[in-house]
């Protein structure tokens, strides 16, 4: 690995542990709902209109709970003990848009919050609160055509084993017999695996929404598990490239190609990922240049054209990142690769930083984008 690819993971890992508290309101609105990912029958965690987070923990024999909240459990807020056994807080401040990760610490140790769900991320199943966005519709569950995310074993000569992927096929895939269909390879972030785009990214539903809206061409999503060499999180720079490249390369895009009904090129084949996937994206379109059209990096870096002299034109170069973190970087790449005569588009997340909501976002402005053609 680079040393200019080991910068960009750390650097998008530092973004990702960022604070994400604002300042706060002088009134806390008492308006407070169960988060929309909370286990069945659970009141807590809650939250308000404001986008504060209330939490609830019956722990009596504890000293104290805290929350940690983020990727990597960063930063938090400390709960208060009750007579009743009960430990109650809230957000010192009102969160970002969005899903997040959170853990608590009780006496020292960590475990999930058995209020709410539980979502893979850091390395390990951790609890999510959903902060309600005013633009969820995109991503909402609606009475629209519904496509299908099913798992599959493919065999890995390179690993030894049989490796596990989703497939996300749009609506009127079984039916349609005949129609092929062009293939987005889409990656997850440190520390997460392949259950991220659809259950923390609701990449499915942002597909069937846009494909009811004729906003998009219909195409396959392929999500697989990135990590290949089982890097343990804070161990980055013991990462490598290689071995899932030839995992995605040499044997799953093949794979999909023979068991699905797609378009078997360039073409009509992109990749993208948010963060680590972005850096994954990255360093696998330049090395594999012959294989994909587009290229998506949802806050993983950048692209420049010394890097894409001498390789085949791309039809498009998509960047993205929240505005919280270095908008920037993603504009002014995009405005360099344009000059060099490249089909670049950035696009920036109001108001959100290192988090799935930026990622939501940038899928619904990317999937319009592809296959135009």
């Amino acid at each position: 690995m680079t040393n200019k690819n080991i910068s960009m993971i750390a650097l998008v890992i530092g973004m990702a542990v960022a604070a994400q508290a604002q300042v706060s309101p002088t009134t806390i609105k008492e308006d407070f709902k169960p988060s929309s990912v909370n286990q069945p029958g659970h009141d807590y965690p809650q939250v308000n209109s404001q986008g504060y987070a209330r939490f609830r923990v019956k722990a009596p024999q504890a000293d104290s709970v805290r929350v940690s909240l983020g990727l990597g459990g960063r930063g938090g807020t400390k709960l208060i003990k009750g007579a009743d056994g009960f430990f109650t807080g809230t957000t010192e401040g009102p969160m970002d848009e969005g899903f997040h990760y959170y853990h608590l610490t009780i006496g020292g140790g960590i475990f999930n919050d058995p209020g709410t769900l539980n979502f893979y991320g850091s390395t390990r199943w951790e609890s999510g609160i959903e902060i309600p966005a005013a633009d969820q519709e995109f991503y909402a569950l609606k009475d629209v055509p519904h496509g299908h995310v099913q798992q599959i074993l493919f065999p890995s000569k390179s690993t030894n084993t049989s490796r596990r992927a989703f497939v996300y096929t749009p609506p009127g895939y079984d039916k349609e017999k005949s129609t092929r269909y062009p293939v987005l390879y889409l990656q997850h972030g440190w520390g997460e695996d392949e259950t991220a785009w659809s259950n923390q990214g609701h990449a499915n539903l942002i597909m069937d929404n846009l494909l009811a809206e004729r906003k998009i061409k219909p195409f396959i999503i392929v999500m697989t598990y990135g990590m290949t060499n089982e890097v343990k999180f804070g161990g980055i720079r013991s990462f490598k490239i290689e071995p899932f490249q030839t995992v995605l390369t040499d044997e799953l895009i093949p794979y999909v190609d023979a068991n699905f009904r797609t378009y078997a090129d360039k073409t009509h084949r992109a990749m993208g990922g948010l963060s680590m996937g972005g850096m994954e994206t990255h360093t696998i379109t330049l090395n594999k240049p012959e294989l994909f059209d587009y290229f998506a990096l949802l806050s993983g870096g950048t692209y420049t054209p010394e890097e894409l002299k001498n390789k085949p034109k791309v039809k498009l170069i998509f960047m993205s990142c929240g505005s919280k973190e270095k908008p920037d970087g993603v504009i002014n790449a995009a405005s360099a690769l344009k000059t060099a005569g490249y089909n670049a588009v950035s696009y920036v997340s109001a108001n959100t930083a290192h988090e799935f909501q930026t990622w939501r976002r940038s899928l619904h402005e990317l999937a319009p984008l592809l296959f135009r053609n």
